[in-house]
C-alpha cells in the first residue's frame, strides 16, 4: 500500500540520509524539556454559573469533557490561536471595501 505524504514527512524522508543521531545529554534534554511541557497541575479558580454552564454546554457539543475544553481554551489563548471569530468577521467585512 502506498502511503501519500504531505510536505512536512516528505522533507522527513528526504533528508533521512543527513540523519544524526542525539548524544546522550542532548536526548535527555529534549526528553527532560518533553516531560515539563506535558506535565499537568490541578488549580482552583472562580468561575460565574453562567460562564460554567455555557462552557459545559459547548463542551458537550463538542463531545469532550468541559475541564478538557477549558485546558484546550487556555493552551490556545497562550500560543496565539485563540481567534475572535467576531474580530474575524469584521476584519473580513473591511477587506471586503
Amino acid at each position: 500500500m502506498k502511503i501519500k505524504l504531505d510536505k512536512f514527512e516528505q522533507s522527513i524522508e528526504d533528508n533521512a540520509d543527513k540523519f544524526v543521531p542525539l548524544s546522550d545529554a542532548e536526548k535527555n534534554k529534549v526528553e527532560s524539556i518533553i516531560n515539563v511541557a506535558n506535565k499537568t497541575k490541578n488549580i482552583n479558580i472562580r468561575i460565574s454559573e453562567y460562564d460554567i454552564e455555557k462552557v459545559k454546554q459547548r463542551a458537550r457539543e463538542e463531545g469532550i469533557p468541559y475541564q478538557t475544553l477549558i485546558s484546550s481554551i487556555i493552551h490556545k489563548y497562550i500560543v496565539g490561536k485563540l481567534v475572535d471569530e467576531k474580530a474575524v468577521l469584521k476584519s473580513m467585512e473591511f477587506l471586503r471595501r
